[in-house]
């Protein structure tokens, strides 16, 4: 039985992998009381008088919704809400059990950002944070900003930030290793979607000042034509010297080659006009822009992408369980850029000097530490900078997460 059939049969055999489970019994009617009528009554009251409390008294506090539309699911376009379901699901358990966080898939049958806007607005009352997923550029950078601005909980598209902070903290361990700096680093980003122009953004926020990014079109620079608002943005702060040419011509002698582009992108005679100690990261999911085997052979001295069957796996798995675990015991109001910069520092810190290799420069999705060492990375971030409702020692917030997810 392949994958795809493993994957059918466990969802037909279960129907969906989720359920609810209560946190407590109800075996009389005393329990039926403290839990339903007349009991209920008091937490309303409470919460009425003070709506900050419905974090500690409901399961608000510790629940976030996975919204999607479904216009730009996978690798598999826009193939509506309802097919979208199963990875707004698998999701859900991501969250579950790399940080105990409660997760609710909703998939909204509407591609109108403002009507999308607007639903997702009216979920506030029931969450403490909004993870969106799978929905199409360019429309996804205004639905988020929008919702950040709209909302006073945290809203997160995981497709652009997630594996922003995944790349990121597997290219500070790969330039740890071959003794580069990420401010003289020449990167190139080939992909300026959604995710490409958040790792374009993060990188030139963590430092990076030789970055060019790269589309169909080519290289982009200051003024190109036919770029969108965050494109343009990205371009005045990025390939300072306005190289024009394609992938071929940009990557020549560049030291960092990331894709969020499409399969087989990275040929070998790109891999090997880069610079010697070349680090590529090919991230196109689910077929990267170029396989483990072919970028070593091609002359690449580090290779991370999305997959589990290669060395340094460079997923969002690692980053945003964690990333919500702070925000949430913080009671965080948003998650903001510093906080990114803070889980990509936590990630890639887990990996010692000592132990970097070149086939081990980030942690596995399944290390014990990661969630929590993020978790309290968030948390440190979100009190200093007062987007924290509460404050709580983040050495206390590491605890509560490793204690809480067993590890």
């Amino acid at each position: 039985m392949d994958i795809r059939e493993e994957a059918l049969k466990l969802r037909r055999e279960t129907q969906g992998l989720l359920s609810t489970c209560p946190k407590t019994q109800l075996t009389n009617r005393q329990e039926l009381s403290v839990i339903y009528t007349p009991g209920v009554a008091e937490p309303c009251k409470d919460i009425k008088a003070n709506p900050d409390l419905s974090f500690e008294l409901t399961c608000r506090g510790n629940m976030v919704a996975v919204v999607s539309d479904g216009t730009r699911v996978l690798g598999l376009g826009d193939i509506g809400p309802a097919a979208a379901m199963p990875v707004m699901e698998g999701k859900s358990i991501l969250f579950k059990v790399f940080a105990d966080v409660d997760a609710i898939p909703i998939c909204i049958d509407e591609k109108d950002p403002e009507k999308f806007i607007e639903t997702v607005r009216r979920l506030e009352p029931s969450f403490a944070g909004i993870n969106l997923e799978d929905i199409s550029s360019p429309k996804c950078y205004d639905i988020e900003d929008i919702l950040k601005e709209k909302m006073n909980i945290p809203v997160f598209h995981d497709d652009q930030h997630g594996t922003a902070v995944a790349a990121l903290a597997t290219l500070i361990g790969a330039l740890r290793l071959v003794k580069k700096d990420l401010a003289t680093a020449r990167i190139v980003v080939n992909g300026a979607g959604a995710a490409g122009t958040a790792i374009g953004r993060l990188l030139v926020n963590a430092g990076a000042k030789n970055l060019t990014m790269v589309d169909i079109h080519g290289a982009l620079y200051d003024g190109m034509p036919g770029l969108n608002r965050i494109q343009e943005q990205l371009a005045k702060t990025t390939n300072k010297e306005k190289l024009t040419g394609n992938l071929a011509e940009i990557a020549k002698g560049a030291d960092v080659l990331i894709g969020v582009s499409g399969p087989g992108l990275f040929t070998k005679e790109i891999i090997g006009s880069m610079a010697k100690d070349s680090i590529v990261l090919p991230m196109a999911n689910p077929v990267p822009e170029v396989m483990y085997a072919e970028a070593m052979e091609a002359g690449a001295r580090i290779y991370g992408s999305g997959r589990s069957d290669a060395p340094n796996q460079t997923n969002n798995v690692t980053v945003f369980p964690g990333i919500f675990r702070g925000a949430l015991d913080v009671r965080a109001r948003r998650i903001t850029e510093e906080m990114k910069l803070a889980a990509a520092y936590a990630i890639a810190g887990l990996v010692p000097e000592k132990d970097l290799r070149d086939d081990f420069v980030v942690v596995d999705a399944f290390d014990p530490r990661v969630a929590p060492a993020v978790a309290a990375a968030v948390a440190k971030v979100a009190i200093e900078t007062d987007v924290a409702r509460v404050k709580i020692d983040p050495e206390e917030v590491r605890s509560r997460a490793a204690a809480r997810i067993g590890r």
